[in-house]
This record gives C-alpha cells, structure tokens and sequence, in this order.
C-alpha cells in the first residue's frame, strides 16, 4: 500500500491548512481547510483538492500548492 512508511499525522502537521487523508484504495488526498478558491485562484493553478497514487507525488503537489499562495 502507498502509505507503507508515511505517516499521515506527521503530513498533517507539516501541511496544517490542508485535511489530509488516505483512501483505502492507497490515494493520498488533500482539500483546504476553510477555504474555498475563486475562479481566478484557479486559474492560477491553486487547487482546492490534490490527489496522488504516492506519498512523495502527493507531498511534491502540496509543496507546490503553498509555493503558489506565497507567490500570490
């Protein structure tokens, strides 16, 4: 399973705006907590979901997630 070796609690502190869970299926998802996007944020590229089939895919979208709101 993808999250053989992840810890969840531990992406959960690291991403704090973010609810963060793993599927049974083994996808890693994120939605922002307490905000909801604008068209015009998204057509920035912000996310309000991300999802990956692996930790470190799903960690690299959440890292260029919080690189995109700085840069806002």
């Amino acid at each position: 399973m993808a999250t053989a070796g992840y810890d969840l609690d531990a992406l959960r502190t690291r991403f704090p705006a973010w609810s963060v869970f793993c599927s049974d299926a083994g996808v890693f998802y994120a939605t922002r907590r307490g905000v909801h996007l604008r068209n015009v944020d998204i057509d920035k590229g912000l996310r309000q979901t991300v999802c990956a089939g692996d930790a470190e895919t799903f960690v690299s979208l959440l890292e260029d997630q919080v690189r995109m709101v700085v840069r806002s």
